[in-house]
């Protein structure tokens, strides 16, 4: 596959953040995704939030699985530290990733084929865990790199673009995330950055597990009509709380709406999906309440955007398991190996 490099040189006028770096710094190579793609939207929030958090782009970590979604690390964050992993296993190399070095900033990006289906039981366990992370799906409905057939995700009745019909329960990855006990938990739409970002920031300051859905509509194989993951059909079914998904080799759909406003999005083959963006009163730390809220706005066939929940105590697994603050690299022989007294205490307190 051929890379086309970007230029090295930035204009000196650009605006730098409170570290020395210019938006520039913080994108990577060349997208090789369709034209379109709201992965690639999800890509350039990343890029924004990190900008404007004044992150070092060396701080960060970013691991990816199998998948379109996966691909998209190679474009942001380019001077930042990258683990590709095999096909569902990003949480658990994250997290050990996490254990052995807790300084740096976590980004796990995957799909709904690379978290809801082979990787199904790593995403549960690394979110009940409360590895400290942003876990990013990046949610179409579809298996994109084979060609279209349905994911984990995609909703019962749902058409693919050769007609067949999906029989199968959708996977709501935001339900199961609020069930397993996540401490910040969101959704979002690829296409509508003004809500996405301030998502992710909320993500990358929070102290604990944080999970965001986004629906990120697929331009070649789920944005026909019939399907519930098409731009169309978000918006019309969008309740903030909210989740779009696929469209055909188009430009990108982008649309805001208002707090409590439904957003319908037309798919290119007629269909519509609905998104609902939260009300401004609703409480995001009620986690049962996020529960019903998004339950209920499916029954009536809309998509829940925003936060939907977030604990502002939340710990992490390093507090649960009581681990050492330095990393595990920069330990010496000393403290590795304490000797025999402390050793003998070790022993005496488990008698």
């Amino acid at each position: 596959m051929t890379y086309i490099a970007k230029p090295r040189l930035h204009h000196p006028t650009l605006a730098k953040n409170a570290v020395g770096y210019t938006r520039r710094d913080y994108e990577g190579k060349v997208s090789t995704l369709c034209a379109g793609c709201g992965h690639d939207s999800v890509s350039a929030a990343i890029v924004q939030a990190c900008w404007q958090l004044d992150i070092q782009p060396h701080r960060v970590a970013k691991l990816s699985g199998i998948g379109c979604s996966s691909k998209t690390p190679d474009y942001f964050l380019g001077a930042s530290h990258g683990f590709n992993t095999v096909h569902g296993r990003m949480p658990s190399v994250l997290t050990g990733a996490n254990l052995a070095n807790r300084e740096l900033l976590y980004l796990g990006i995957s799909g709904d084929g690379d978290s809801a289906s082979i990787g199904f039981g790593q995403f549960a366990h690394a979110l009940r865990r409360g590895v400290r992370m942003v876990y990013i799906v990046e949610n179409n409905g579809v298996y994109g790199l084979t060609k279209g057939q349905f994911s984990a995700t995609a909703d019962r009745g749902s058409k693919s673009k050769k007609g067949a019909v999906n029989a199968d329960t959708g996977i709501d990855l935001a339900l199961l995330a609020l069930q397993l006990g996540a401490t910040y938990v969101a959704r979002g739409f690829s296409g509508d950055k003004g809500q996405l970002v301030p998502l992710i920031e909320g993500a990358i300051r929070h102290g604990g597990a944080a999970f965001i859905d986004v629906v990120s509509p697929c331009v070649a194989f789920n944005n026909h009509e019939g399907s519930t993951r098409s731009y169309d059909h978000v918006r019309a079914h969008n309740e903030a709380l909210n989740r779009i998904d696929f469209i055909d080799l188009a430009p990108e759909l982008v649309a805001a709406p208002e707090p409590g406003q439904t957003l319908d999005l037309p798919q290119a083959d007629g269909s519509r999906l609905r998104l609902r963006k939260l009300h401004a009163g609703f409480d995001p730390t009620d986690r049962v309440g996020a529960l019903t809220q998004v339950q209920a706005l499916a029954a009536a066939g809309e998509i829940a955007t925003g936060l939907l929940f977030v604990d502002p105590a939340a710990g992490d697994l390093h507090q649960a398991l009581n681990t050492a603050s330095t990393p595990l690299n920069r330990l010496t022989e000393a403290e590795l190996v304490p000797g025999s007294v402390a050793l003998a205490k070790i022993n005496a307190s488990l008698r």
